[in-house]
């Protein structure tokens, strides 16, 4: 018998670390010296936020609007942070793209007062949502209606803890054998969806799979 999926949930807190910057000098030595925490929630934590900006992450955001950097910006958003498997080499990153931008233009604007960008960090507290499905009929039932929390913890806050995969994509796999289907779960690009486009494309899947199963069966569509 497989094992059930447990559907969690997450809330969040931010906090204010005391931070902050108003031109890209400014930014780039607080970048330096800031925490794991913070550098996680202005770039993998942004999707929690549930909906979809110019840009892929705080720090993009904030060059584009705020200081009108829009290069700079778009190079900042062309960076995938689930391309690398430790925030030390995600904050290297970042420095080094801050670091090129400020030899070609050696005198950054300042932000307006008020449009400083602020470090923050978020505490994510994890917990069951009570919702629990043991095939694939009733995972599909659940994802429709889940809360975005849960499909943010399960489909991206996962894949810092799992490396390169979600949860979803890992029952499938591992508890079901459905390898195809965790495939076309897993090869959903996170930068082009929101959590509502995620969640489309999920059910879509599972509903494709549920299908041929079905089919497979000889039952009636």
């Amino acid at each position: 018998m497989s094992v059930s999926f447990e559907f969690k949930q997450c809330i969040t807190m931010h906090k204010h670390r005391g931070k902050k910057a108003k031109n890209l000098r400014e930014f780039r030595n607080a970048l330096e010296t800031v925490s794991k925490r913070s550098v996680f929630h202005h770039t993998y934590q942004y999707f929690l936020k549930g909906h979809i900006l110019e840009y892929t992450n705080d720090f993009a955001q904030w060059a584009g609007e705020s200081l009108e950097e829009r290069a700079l910006a778009e190079h900042f958003s062309n960076i995938d942070p689930y391309d690398f498997t430790d925030i030390e080499e995600l904050r290297k990153e970042l420095v080094r793209q801050v670091d090129e931008y400020l030899l070609q233009f050696p005198e950054p604007r300042d932000a307006l007062s008020g449009d400083e960008f602020f470090f923050n960090e978020t505490v994510t507290l994890v917990f069951p949502s009570g919702v629990r499905a043991r095939n694939l009929a009733e995972f599909l039932m659940a994802i429709k209606y889940v809360e975005g929390s849960a499909l943010y913890y399960h489909f991206f806050d996962a894949r810092q803890r799992l490396g390169r995969s979600d949860d979803f994509s890992a029952w499938f796999e591992d508890a079901l054998g459905k390898s195809e289907l965790a495939a076309r779960v897993r090869s959903i690009d996170p930068f082009m969806h929101s959590l509502d486009g995620i969640r489309e494309r999920i059910a879509a899947a599972v509903e494709d799979e549920v299908r041929r199963d079905m089919e497979a069966m000889g039952a009636p569509s």
